[in-house]
């Protein structure tokens, strides 16, 4: 009997800050990664203190330690695509942004983790300043939130859905006009919940109805990884979009399954398998 050939199960790696309750950061993401059928590793750029109902702590990790950690990576393992989540200093998105030019990696997907709940803004000016001039470049897809887009776009007010095919473009400007911008409007209010996607051609509108539940704690992140998880399964980056925003619209209508803390709870990544 002839012996079938194995498909190579993609290498996903993220960037991430630490989340003990492992809703957000790096555990949710290897979580994501692993539900949607790719082998994940991971660099540590944060420590945190927190559950659902609070940060009480964040320890950054070095921008030498992260490099050794991104180089030590590398020198073994085929990365096939990259997530990137919240970099808190200037000097840590410079030193992420050289080891991506040094490895090339052929997929990168940015989640800009920029806007706190209560709207304050994470990173200084000259971290957003770098954010826009030496990571956006570098990435095939940016998943900005509306809070986010207003930053890096340097502006201020509060946007309606009319408003973000206008932004959409922008941001794709700013990428470089090669990135596939991913504009989420959960923030919104309304009963749909309506994303827009575009390419720099065309611009689609993912929908669905609002799902009621107070489990949304890192569901940006999930979004973000499930991209880069996909992205390298997927014939074009349009369908890995769908796939992701499909696969999170289930994680959060099945966070019930899961009881983890008295806050914002999790999203449920392994809904598919229980």
């Amino acid at each position: 009997m002839e012996k079938r050939a194995s498909r190579r199960i993609p290498n996903v790696l993220s960037l991430a800050g630490v989340d003990p309750s492992g809703g957000a950061g790096l555990l949710a993401d290897i979580k994501t990664i692993s539900a949607l059928g790719a082998y994940a590793c991971g660099v540590v750029t944060a420590l945190t203190a927190q559950n659902t109902r609070e940060v009480s702590g964040i320890q950054d990790v070095s921008p030498d330690f992260i490099r050794l950690q991104m180089e030590t990576l590398f020198s073994d393992v085929a990365i096939d695509a990259v997530k990137i989540g919240m970099l808190s200093r200037t000097e840590t998105i410079l030193a992420v942004a050289q080891e991506l030019q040094k490895f090339s990696p052929h997929h990168i997907v940015l989640d800009p983790v920029m806007v706190a709940k209560s709207g304050a803004c994470l990173l200084s000016k000259s971290a957003v300043q770098a954010l826009r001039t030496e990571m956006l470049p570098l990435c095939s897809v940016v998943t900005p939130n509306l809070p986010e887009a207003m930053v890096l776009l340097g502006e201020q007010g509060a946007p309606e859905a009319k408003d973000m095919p206008e932004m959409a473009g922008r941001l794709w400007e700013l990428c470089g006009r090669k990135a596939l911008v991913y504009l989420k409007g959960g923030h919104l209010d309304g009963s749909q919940v309506i994303d827009v996607v575009f390419d720099g051609v065309e611009m689609r509108r993912f929908e669905g109805g609002r799902i009621c539940t107070k489990n949304t704690h890192g569901t940006g992140c999930a979004l973000s990884s499930a991209l880069a998880a996909l992205l390298p399964q997927s014939d074009s980056p349009w369908a890995a979009a769908r796939k992701a925003h499909d696969y999170l619209r289930e994680a959060i209508a099945h966070s019930g399954n899961i009881n983890v803390g008295e806050g914002y709870g999790p999203v449920d990544h392994f809904w598919s398998f229980r």
